[in-house]
């Protein structure tokens, strides 16, 4: 069993990697994580300080702690967020004062802003790279330079974060917000600094001006939810990345049903990865007594790729929906234009996630997904199809939405859009004398098995779990720490989304 049981691996180093497939690699060392020792003694003592800090000053401390905890990465990089948090804090200001032209203007100067620091951390050399060999292609060289440039963590998030602020403000449905402290600590608040869910101001600003008194009942609610993140990343995710990680990084010697399987613990592993973290950032922030918005619903269980992204990255989806979608023209124009705008909002959501093919291969196929979604609704409208609500259909529609979602992980996962396709291949051409090759015992893989199916049937029951009852609230968090440290999987893993 690999399963080391020592929090030793608590306090390891973590790396974070800035690449693309121009071959360009920066690392970092990360303290904060928050499956880290460093995060739970931080977490205890910004927390209970925040109860004993006199009111009028809770929004500096946790402030102070926010700044702390991304320095906690690369500390120069809070120069970055300060000087977008002042080029938006202004602008918020001024699209209020102003009217007409100037109003606009003021906007796209605030969104220039933001997106440029994005396009410069994040896609110059990958914009540069692909210039070149298309230079190459003219024998031309490219005088431009490749820079090592560290891709700052989160910087998409608190990106998105802080441009959805001015963007309320220009649509006046979010007063500006006076208080620079205030407003610097919504771009920054911690628990969803680095990997959200993707806060709207008009949910959380005002939040940080009310007043909370430390509740128990609502300590353990967060607390719960906390432990639940925790187990899906130690016990889960961290689990079935050993046969993900061995499997996509050494396909040639993998056979397709090796790679078959490895690709649907992926998607339960970026799954678990990714809400294990949103459950510890709303779990921390409730235990504080703000509630920030759900960002996954139990996506696996869609009956349809449009049902899987109301479920997948909520907040992401929705503010892909609200401020580029809709703004396109969304679907109250001709059928062409409607699947021009699916498109771009897939490839551009690609795009986001990373300076590499495979992330725009993944949008890709999303987009042509949700146009081919589009086209059954109104083919089954045409013939007047009825179809059938019988749990054998339901079943049918979550495995084929499954498989095409856990189809578009393997753009996602792959290093280069080559090896992609290379483990498409191989995964067509599965053979029943293919064996298992990935390093772990046949009780390790059943145990992976028993954790997804769990997950599958299970995980509505623990977001809604009753922790009312203390003795049943005790219970479950002992049974969860247990769980944590005797089947965790302690080791260099970081949470999937901060490289985005």
């Amino acid at each position: 069993m690999r399963t080391p049981v020592s929090l030793r691996g608590f306090a390891n180093v973590w790396y974070i990697r800035a690449g693309s497939d121009s071959g360009i690699h920066a690392t970092t060392t990360i303290q904060m994580i928050f499956n880290s020792l460093q995060f739970i003694v931080f977490f205890v003592i910004v927390t209970a300080a925040y109860f004993v800090v006199p009111y009028r000053l809770r929004w500096f401390w946790l402030l102070l702690a926010s700044c702390y905890f991304y320095m906690a990465f690369v500390p120069v990089y809070i120069l970055i967020l300060g000087f977008t948090i002042v080029i938006d804090y202004l602008a918020g200001i001024l699209i209020e004062k102003y009217e007409g032209r100037m109003r606009g203007f003021l906007l796209a100067a605030s969104l220039v802003a933001n997106i440029g620091v994005l396009a410069v951390f994040k896609y110059y050399n990958f914009l540069n790279y692909n210039l070149t060999k298309i230079l190459h292609l003219v024998d031309y060289v490219n005088p431009i330079p490749i820079l090592s440039i560290l891709l700052p963590v989160g910087l998409s998030f608190h990106t998105f974060q802080a441009m959805s602020y001015t963007i309320e403000v220009y649509k006046g449905n979010q007063k500006a917000e006076r208080h620079f402290g205030i407003y610097a600590l919504y771009v920054m608040f911690y628990p969803q600094l680095v990997a959200g869910p993707i806060e709207r101001p008009q949910n959380i600003l005002h939040q940080f001006r009310e007043k909370h008194n430390f509740d128990f009942e609502r300590f353990k609610s967060g607390l719960a939810r906390m432990a639940f993140g925790f187990f899906k990343k130690v016990v889960i995710a961290d689990r079935l990345a050993m046969v993900v990680d061995h499997s996509y990084g050494n396909i040639d010697a993998q056979n397709g049903f090796s790679l078959l399987v490895a690709t649907v613990f992926y998607s339960f592993q970026i799954y678990c990865d990714f809400s294990g973290y949103s459950d510890i950032a709303i779990g921390a922030a409730r235990i504080m007594g703000f509630e920030l918005m759900e960002n996954f619903k139990s996506p696996y269980l869609s009956k349809s790729i449009p049902e899987f992204w109301k479920r997948w990255h909520i907040s992401l989806s929705t503010w892909f929906r609200d401020y580029l979608y809709i703004p396109l023209g969304g679907n109250r124009v001709k059928i062409s234009r409607w699947y021009f705008n699916l498109m771009v909002v897939f490839l551009i959501s690609g795009l986001w996630h990373g300076a590499n093919w495979t992330f725009v291969a993944w949008g890709l196929l999303h987009g042509i997904y949700q146009v081919c979604a589009v086209e059954k609704d109104k083919f089954l409208k045409r013939t007047n199809i009825k179809v059938s609500d019988s749990l054998l259909m339901r079943v049918l529609q979550i495995t084929t939405t499954f498989s095409l979602v856990t189809f578009a992980w393997i753009f996602f996962r792959a290093a280069k859009p080559v090896h992609a396709l290379k483990i498409i291949d191989k995964i067509f051409r599965v053979s029943v004398h293919d064996t298992l090759n990935f390093g772990l015992n046949t009780t390790e893989m059943w145990f992976c098995v028993f954790l997804i199916m769990a997950l599958l049937f299970k995980e509505k029951f623990y977001n809604t779990v009753s922790v009312t009852n203390n003795y049943r609230f005790w219970s479950l968090i002992l049974f969860l720490i247990a769980g944590c440290y005797f089947l965790g999987v302690f080791g260099a893993k970081q949470f999937i989304y901060f490289q985005f």
